[in-house]
């Protein structure tokens, strides 16, 4: 039985967290920065909390970490209570935060100094893949450290694979984040397009799905694009901080990214109406409301 720490019970980790307990089997101990979090968790799955990310992790042999950007990563593993301040040699930390390829190269290098493996292993599936222990993790990092580490990470995945070294688990969410928002672009103006041309639209959506234009966002979340409902999945906010690093990264690499640039604007004005919060999918408001 791994003995297993969990930093960061969001409406990811906390799933994610609870997968590892109940699918992997393992010893879990979990820390939150809001306490409550952390005793609603143990009351529901065992285990126990501890009051800093250094105290949660001491004594095991693997670490994961879901949390906000590339500070707050910083602060849970090298900041005075951080995680690698009281991991073990030939132990393994697994980030699952979107965050920068650049955090995940200077602590990939920051746990080699101490003797501890770090791979950077970004999700995709929102949260009902959390919840359903299905997401997809892209992960950068060595592969004898990888390899130590998969059977653990598919308590929670449906796909796990190594993309590259460190840094390469990152940039291929960032290709998904990509991908997401231009899809999501084209989804919006075709609907409304469709609305605009008094359709039924569910009726339409049912047809096309099953052809060329199909997509997971158009199976999960078209209909409810059509009647302008957006209290689910993946938040504006959220987004934007990965679209951010999307763009900075290619400004580093001189990836021409227009669409995406266009994208973040429109995701903008969404943060304007008040929408922060709201589904990614809820580009097409911008369209149904002008």
């Amino acid at each position: 039985m791994a003995k297993v720490a969990f930093i960061g019970l969001g409406v990811m980790g906390y799933p994610m967290a609870g997968h590892l307990k109940t699918k992997g089997g393992c010893e879990v101990v979990v820390y939150n920065r809001t306490a409550a979090k952390a005793e609603k968790w143990v009351a529901e799955f065992g285990g126990a909390a501890a009051p800093t990310p250094k105290e949660a992790a001491e004594g095991c042999d693997f670490v994961f970490a879901c949390v906000g950007n590339d500070d707050d990563l910083r602060s849970v593993t090298t900041g005075p209570d951080g995680a690698f301040q009281a991991m073990g040699e030939g132990s393994v930390f697994v980030d699952n935060t979107t965050a920068s390829a650049d955090v995940a190269r200077e602590l990939h290098a920051a746990a080699k100094e101490r003797g501890i493996g770090f791979i950077d292993a970004p999700v995709s599936g929102g949260q009902a893949g959390a919840e359903n222990g299905v997401l997809t993790v892209m992960c950068g990092g060595d592969a004898d450290v990888y390899a130590k580490a998969e059977p653990v990470i598919e308590s929670f995945a449906r796909a796990c694979l190594l993309m590259g070294e460190s840094g390469a688990g990152q940039i291929t969410k960032m290709v998904n984040q990509i991908c997401i928002a231009g899809l999501l672009q084209g989804l919006s103006e075709g609907l409304n397009f469709g609305q605009k041309a008094g359709l039924d639209m569910d009726k339409v959506i049912d047809v096309i799905s099953k052809g060329a234009a199909g997509s997971w966002q158009m199976e999960n979340r078209g209909k409810t694009m059509v009647r302008g409902e957006f209290d689910f999945g993946f938040a504006v906010d959220w987004m934007k901080k990965d679209l951010s690093i999307c763009l900075s990264e290619a400004k580093n690499t001189g990836a021409r990214v227009p669409v995406t640039a266009l994208v973040d604007q429109f995701y903008t004005q969404i943060q304007a109406r008040g929408g922060n919060r709201w589904d990614t999918s809820s580009l097409i408001h911008l369209l149904q409301n002008d």
